[in-house]
């Protein structure tokens, strides 16, 4: 993403370091060995970011045992303009004491762990990064990538990002401003879910009846059985989850210039306070403060404009902006 940035704007606006404490090149678990730089070798004054990559746990391990990797990250940190983790790199961070009393992100299968070990650190497990003051944090591996190109938008505009997505043909911004592992996906990648099809179904039918005795009429199974299997497969009642497919629908449009009662209407809530009082109960904040939080898109919907010309018209990209 920096690399490309100096190709796509044609200025030197990132010098890019990998650093390790021995400065020895350094093999991955995926068959390449990476040259390094030693810690010690780098001058701390003026760098602008630091980030700390992630890894399997075995190694995040070894590495927070590495004294002088320690060192080395919280002297330079606080110097830095900006510094953060990808992924489990957010474990370093708290350990080493630099993500106290901040909101983070990190993989979806660290986050209750995460927030367990560093009380102080409050963890957001919807987001695919998380910017903080000076402190960048994303979820998986390539939610990093997302976090990378906000940083090139923060530091060289939207234009100047766009170009890089198009360039790496990736996502300036991906669509939908949804949980990293939402329930629909969660439920799509357990491979005995014995109701995939009809998750799908319903994220597209938000806005019809979705009660149970409909549910259970699509799958030919009696209301009751229907409850108990669903239930068993999902580990929560067909209203339940329908609420929360609903609700992260309505995340999804407050970054869109539609008012509540629109929303509640293409999400099944029926009315703009119901919707409001659901959303409140789920997430500690009503949907006009959780919409000042965000950046709203004055773009349509994709579902209001001819796909193929909405795609030629963007480059095949979406900004995603800042969480």
């Amino acid at each position: 993403m920096f690399t490309t940035a100096n190709r796509c704007t044609g200025k030197s606006l990132y010098s890019v370091e990998i650093v390790s404490t021995s400065g020895d090149p350094t093999p991955t678990s995926g068959a390449v060995t990476i040259e390094t730089r030693a810690a010690r070798s780098v001058r701390r004054r003026g760098l602008d970011t630091l980030l700390v990559v992630g890894g399997e746990t075995r190694a995040v391990v070894a590495a927070a045992e590495d004294v002088a990797l320690r060192r080395f990250v919280r002297a330079t940190a606080p110097l830095a303009r900006r510094y953060g983790s990808v992924c489990s790199g957010a474990f370093l961070l708290a350990t080493y004491g630099l993500l106290d009393e901040r909101r983070v992100a990190t993989h979806w299968d660290g986050c209750a762990e995460l927030a367990r070990r560093f009380p102080e650190v409050t963890v957001d497990a919807n987001a695919l990064y998380v910017v903080d003051g000076p402190v960048w944090t994303s979820a998986g591996v390539t939610a990093g990538i997302d976090m990378a190109l906000a940083m090139v938008e923060a530091d060289a505009g939207a234009a100047a990002a766009t170009s890089v997505a198009q360039r790496l043909v990736v996502y300036a911004r991906r669509p939908g401003h949804q949980a990293q592992f939402s329930k629909l996906l969660e439920a799509q990648a357990r491979g005995d879910a014995p109701f995939a099809a009809l998750i799908e179904w319903m994220h597209s039918n938000l806005d019809q009846p979705l009660g149970a005795q409909q549910l259970a009429g699509r799958v030919g199974q009696s209301p009751r059985d229907f409850h108990r299997k669903f239930s068993r497969a999902l580990g929560q009642t067909p209203a339940r989850f329908v609420e929360s497919l609903r609700l992260e629908q309505v995340r999804f449009l407050l970054e869109h210039p539609l008012d509540l009662k629109e929303m509640a209407s293409r999400t099944g809530f029926g009315s703009a306070v119901r919707m409001s009082r659901a959303f409140e109960r789920r997430f500690g904040v009503k949907p006009s403060m959780f919409r000042q939080m965000l950046p709203v898109t004055s773009e349509p919907l994709l579902s209001e404009v001819d796909p193929d010309r909405w795609i030629r018209r963007r480059g095949r990209c979406l900004r995603r902006r800042q969480g």
